[in-house]
Formats: C-alpha cells, sequence, structure tokens
C-alpha cells in the first residue's frame, strides 16, 4: 500500500490552493483559477501514482483503473466554500495532534483523495475487478451550478452505480430538496446592507450603515458562527442579530419586519407557514444565508431544504404570501427535487456491509439534508466520511476530520469499490 504520509501530503498540498469557484474565471479556467489549479495538481498527482486520466478541456477530468465495460463511478468535488472568518488552525492546511485542519478536509478534498488512493491501493494489489472504477473529478459542487457534470454526462459514459464521497457513513440513501430563493427590497433607510459569505452556510458576520430615525448615520456590526446551511441550528447567525439590533433601534424597513416575523429564530419554516415535517427525512430546514446591497436594493438569500416527500411549490406558496404583505418581491433560483432510494438495495447494502466490517458499528443508513453530488447521475448515492456522532465542520471555521478517520475512510472505499466492481 501506498504510505499513509504520501497520503496526507497529498491531501496538504491539496488544500492549499484556495479553490473558491467561479472566481478568476476565464476560457482556461472555467470555474475560476483555483478550481483550474487544483484540478492540474491532483491530474499530475494520479499521473505519478500510475492511474490513467483524462481531462475534459478543463471543465471535468476523471482517473480510472481496471478494465470491463462497465464503470463504477466516484464523484469528488475540489471546490470548496470560502474560508471565512475566524479561524484559530490554517485553512489552507494543517496538522494538529489527532486532526487534520483547513478548508476541504472534510468537504471535500480529504474524501476525494481517500477515494483515489483506495483505487491506487487496488491497482497495486493487482486486485480483479470486473468492472473500471473511475474517480470523476468535479469543479463546481459548492455553487449549486453543477455545469461540470453535465458536460461530463454529455459526452462520456455514465456509471453504472457508485458513490460520492461528501456526507456520512454509513450510507445516505435520500436527500432532502434544495430551495433556494433570492428576496428583494428596496434600500430606503438602510444605507447598505452585507452579511456571510455564501448562500448553503449560516453567516457569520454582518454589517450596516442605517439612517436612525434622527437622521444620524449608524454602523453597526454582529458577528455569529458558522454552520452548513442544512444543519442551521448548529450555527448563530450573525444576521439574526442584526435585524434584532435594527428592530431594537426602531428601523421600520419591510425587510426588517419581514425577517422578524417569518425568519428570526426559526430553523423549520414554521413562521414562515410550511412546517413540513416526514418520517423519512424529518422536518424542513431554513437558513438565510446571505444579505447584499445591490444599487437601490436589498437582496437576501434563502436556503431551504424540503422534506424528501413534498417539492418546491409547498414552500413557494407560503414563502410568497409573506413577502406580499411586507411589499417585497422574490424568485426562486434553485429547485433541487429531493432523491430517495431503494435502502434494501444491491448498492446501499454493500456500503453497509463494508462499513460495517471495518468499524464495527451497526449504525443504520440515513437521509440527509446536504445536497451532493449524488443528485448529478443516476445510481449514485452518497458515502463517508463522516462517521456517526463525531463533529460536523464542513462549511465552518476549523474544519478538520481525525486522521484515524480519513485512513478509515481510505480503507472502506478500497473494500467498497473492490465490492462494488464484482457486485
Amino acid at each position: 500500500m501506498t504510505d499513509n504520509q504520501d497520503f496526507l501530503q497529498a491531501v496538504l498540498d491539496l488544500m492549499a490552493i484556495d479553490s473558491v469557484a467561479l472566481t478568476d474565471v476565464s476560457e482556461e479556467a472555467p470555474y475560476g483559477r483555483g478550481p483550474a489549479r487544483a484540478l492540474e495538481q491532483v491530474l499530475d498527482l494520479c499521473r505519478r501514482l500510475g492511474i490513467r486520466t483524462e481531462n475534459l478541456g478543463g471543465r471535468t477530468a476523471w482517473a480510472e483503473i481496471g478494465q470491463g465495460e462497465e464503470i463504477v463511478g466516484v464523484l469528488g468535488h475540489l471546490d470548496v466554500v470560502p474560508a471565512g472568518e475566524g479561524w484559530t488552525h490554517n485553512p489552507k492546511g494543517e496538522i494538529c495532534g489527532d486532526r487534520l485542519y483547513g478548508r476541504g478536509a472534510v468537504d471535500d478534498k480529504g474524501p476525494t483523495l481517500a477515494a483515489l488512493f483506495a483505487m491506487k491501493d487496488l491497482q497495486d494489489a493487482g486486485t480483479p475487478l470486473n468492472r473500471r472504477i473511475r474517480l470523476i473529478f468535479g469543479q463546481c459542487e459548492e455553487c449549486g451550478d453543477w455545469d461540470d457534470m453535465a458536460c461530463y454526462k454529455r459526452t462520456q459514459q455514465l456509471p453504472v452505480f457508485g458513490f460520492t464521497p461528501d456526507a456520512d457513513f454509513p450510507a445516505i440513501y435520500g436527500e432532502k430538496g434544495i430551495l433556494e430563493f433570492r428576496i428583494t427590497a428596496p434600500r430606503g433607510e438602510i444605507m447598505s446592507l452585507e452579511g456571510g459569505d455564501a448562500g448553503n452556510m449560516v453567516p457569520d458576520w454582518c454589517r450596516c450603515r442605517v439612517r436612525t430615525r434622527e437622521g444620524a448615520e449608524k454602523l453597526l456590526e454582529t458577528h455569529g458562527r458558522s454552520a452548513h446551511a442544512s444543519t442551521p441550528e448548529k450555527g448563530e447567525s450573525a444576521l439574526d442579530r442584526m435585524m434584532a439590533e435594527l428592530e431594537a433601534l426602531g428601523v421600520e424597513h419591510p425587510l426588517v419586519g419581514f425577517y422578524q416575523k417569518h425568519l428570526a429564530g426559526d430553523f423549520h419554516g414554521g413562521k414562515l407557514g410550511c412546517p413540513l415535517e416526514d418520517a423519512q427525512s424529518g422536518k424542513l430546514t431554513l437558513n438565510a444565508g446571505t444579505v447584499r446591497t445591490q444599487g437601490e436594493h436589498l437582496v437576501l438569500t434563502l436556503d431551504i431544504r424540503n422534506p424528501v416527500s413534498f417539492r418546491g411549490e409547498d414552500v413557494e406558496g407560503p414563502l410568497g404570501e409573506a413577502c406580499r404583505a411586507f411589499g417585497l418581491s422574490w424568485v426562486c433560483t434553485e429547485n433541487q427535487d429531493p432523491i430517495y432510494m431503494d435502502k434494501n438495495g444491491a448498492v446501499i447494502q454493500a456500503m453497509t456491509e463494508v462499513y460495517r466490517e471495518v468499524t464495527g458499528d451497526a449504525s443504520e443508513p440515513a437521509v440527509i439534508g446536504g445536497g451532493t453530488y449524488a443528485r448529478a447521475m443516476p445510481g449514485i448515492v452518497a458515502f463517508g466520511p463522516m462517521q456517526p456522532g463525531r463533529e460536523c465542520t464542513e462549511h465552518q471555521k476549523d474544519e478538520y476530520i481525525l486522521l484515524e478517520d480519513l485512513h478509515q475512510a481510505r480503507e472502506i472505499y478500497r473494500k467498497t469499490l473492490e465490492k462494488l466492481a464484482n457486485l
């Protein structure tokens, strides 16, 4: 097997690249300079490991081992969300004690390379494979565009099944729907309002310049704690705090009124009139992720994850009614339907069996609120790297994974890929 230190160094080298998508976009770097550099580096790593690759014009690429007519797919992504503020460890990668810190340690550079080195382990061992194993590298997963996967599907052979290493063990057999709304209000007495780094993160900062009733200009700043939008209860919203301060100042602005009546302190849509819930996937989650000043308007983004038995219209109806009452306009900018697969099917069962064999943990497969590349192609499910009960730090400052868990993920992926290739 390849030395574990080589594996960790490869992850550190990849995390050192700030690969936020859609910045510095060019013809040579269609998703930005950072993701392009990350793709170039990972393809160079594949060549050094002796794994064949193909670059599809910089929009996506793949690495492959084995022979056979069919493909087992692994879909990983090299882009990350912005690091944000307040880190106590290096967001570009650092090993401290038993942890690997850095943006992408969990989501998704660490687990993507765990899958790559698992493929290298299989190749080095000469393990018989009845299907090819292909790791497909994405570059714009976090921005929700997924043009990279669309490019792959237009020109390449699709996997028969596989996984994306971008969620939890033992396996994920369903994902909630994902809705994004942009709510627009006139600026009025709020001269500027800026907060949050991405719609799929709980905002950990917010700044406002407002004119008070007395005509004075006041500068406000609030801070919070970031978390993934699918688990907003794990964060502390700086935007919640800002709206409370503006209300306390007596600012009578429609966006403040709407926010305080329908959003503040509510993670599950009850105040908005859509407290959706089902037995398979639990409650709807709601996160106000960013706010921006755009000319004479303020624009608020909402990230909503609806349970698998509901659809976008079940949310947009109540939201639209609430917006109209305050004179706000809204538009749905993203609407991904839920996915829900057979928990007792061969792929989920194979993954669960390997996970239990390696870890001794009998946890059951689950449904999540996160959105992964499992939605990008048929037959793909989310699988690892987070183990049950671990602290979830993706999209947060000081993102980390336990070194033991990262190495174990590599072992789980190796055994699972062997099993799927010969299923």
